[in-house]
């Protein structure tokens, strides 16, 4: 879908000229242009995701959340229409494409299985963007093309102990001759059941506190022991599992940019990566909208369709500007970043934002469908479900809500 012309696959995307899209429609033009205006590159990329969404994974979806496993036919998809790698430079095999084209294909997963969506925005907005920016040539030659073409990664930082305060992890590695020794374990680690990479932060100098913690490429043949698999409320296709590392030898040339350095990777690629989770919640949102509106117009009571009762206008108008508030919170975040301007304010906001309205959003889409709603048949129930992680996970609605206070202040002391 991706690809360049030397790597062209899938969909209507195969006629896609090689290019690098970096820069937004908007800086571009003239004139401002509003926040919905694309290029036809990435609305062709809407398109085609859409329809990989529709064909591939939404047959898929209801065993996948049953079995709390994703099939392998939608991960090998993901890979072979060039979404595991949407900002990945060409050479590296990636569809040199832009953050906002992967902030679409977040978005579009998500109007139909944000389980989906996550892997995929995992995969691009924090394990490839850490190995892309600060990798040295060595690890990107190494990684970026397994990245793109057939490995799920994980970004390893949480532990029990270090949630929110992330950087009072306990993970150690000490070095000895030409090589690292790691131990420790990590909580709450996305896509790991199916990860063969992982990137592990680890303090290689507790007496500096922070400033000793550095990240590590780890390949899951170094010995990486999955403890537990969580069996979760919502996203339940997608894996989260405890993660042991016991004396695992890790090479030096497997540091990740400079030692000491990884607080600093992880603050700069968390606050991109709330764009993606912003684009998840935002997808979700619109899919149980979706589900729930032509309903509204097939159900009658009172010989009325109940979508024509005007307490029901009220609340769908309700939602509908809600979530164009989201998507333009998002879309005005991924812009900026691309752009190369400050975003993290922004990102807190779209991140923030899209959360509530993902959980209002699918909890009214239920009561609109009254007591089929409730039931797994129309398939709402799965997106309330899936809407509570948003509030918590890339950091809680709390964590966001000091981030902007403390910017918004910053403008008034």
């Amino acid at each position: 879908m991706l690809r360049t012309a030397a790597r062209s696959v899938g969909l209507a995307a195969r006629a896609m000229p090689k290019r690098s899209f970096t820069h937004s429609a908007i800086a571009r033009n003239a004139l401002p242009s509003s926040l919905h205006t694309f290029t036809d590159e990435e609305l062709m990329l809407k398109d085609a995701v859409s329809r990989f969404a529709q064909d591939v994974v939404k047959p898929r979806v209801l065993q996948m959340d049953e079995t709390e496993h994703m099939d392998k036919a939608v991960i090998q998809g993901l890979f072979d229409q060039g979404l595991m790698g949407v900002e990945t430079e060409a050479e590296y095999d990636g569809a040199n494409c832009s953050f906002t084209s992967a902030i679409i294909v977040i978005e579009e997963l998500a109007k139909i299985d944000p389980s989906v969506s996550v892997m995929c925005d995992v995969q691009n907005t924090l394990v490839g963007t850490l190995v892309r920016k600060y990798a040295n040539d060595d690890i990107k030659k190494r990684i970026l093309p397994k990245l793109a073409t057939q490995s799920v990664g994980s970004f390893c930082l949480s532990e029990s102990g270090a949630g929110s305060d992330a950087f009072a992890l306990q993970t150690r590695a000490v070095e000895k001759d030409d090589h690292y020794v790691l131990n420790g374990s990590k909580m709450w680690i996305t896509n790991s059941g199916e990860a063969d990479i992982f990137l592990v932060f680890a303090n290689v100098d507790p007496s500096k506190g922070y400033k000793g913690i550095t990240c590590f490429v780890v390949e899951k043949e170094m010995g990486v022991q999955i403890a537990k698999k969580e069996s979760k409320l919502g996203i339940r296709a997608s894996s989260t599992c405890v993660l042991n590392f016991d004396d695992i030898k890790v090479p030096k040339e497997n540091i990740l940019g400079e030692i000491g350095k990884g607080y600093k990777y992880a603050i700069e690629i968390l606050n991109e990566g709330r764009i993606g989770i912003a684009a998840q919640m935002l997808g979700l949102a619109q899919g149980a909208y979706d589900i729930a509106l032509p309903y509204l117009f097939q159900r009658k009571q009172f010989n009325t369709n109940i979508g024509d009762f005007q307490g029901m206008q009220h609340q769908y108008g309700q939602i509908a500007m809600e979530i164009e508030a989201a998507r333009l919170l998002t879309y005005n975040a991924a812009r900026l970043k691309e752009e190369g301007r400050s975003f993290i304010k922004e990102a807190a906001m779209a991140k923030l934002y899209a959360s509530q309205v993902a959980e209002k959003a699918a909890s009214r889409a239920i009561e609109w469908c009254g007591g089929v709603g409730f039931t797994r048949e129309l398939g709402v129930e799965k997106f309330y479900r899936d809407a509570k992680i948003g509030a918590i996970y890339e950091g809680t609605s709390n964590i966001q809500l000091q981030t902007i206070a403390k910017l918004v202040s910053a403008e008034y002391k």
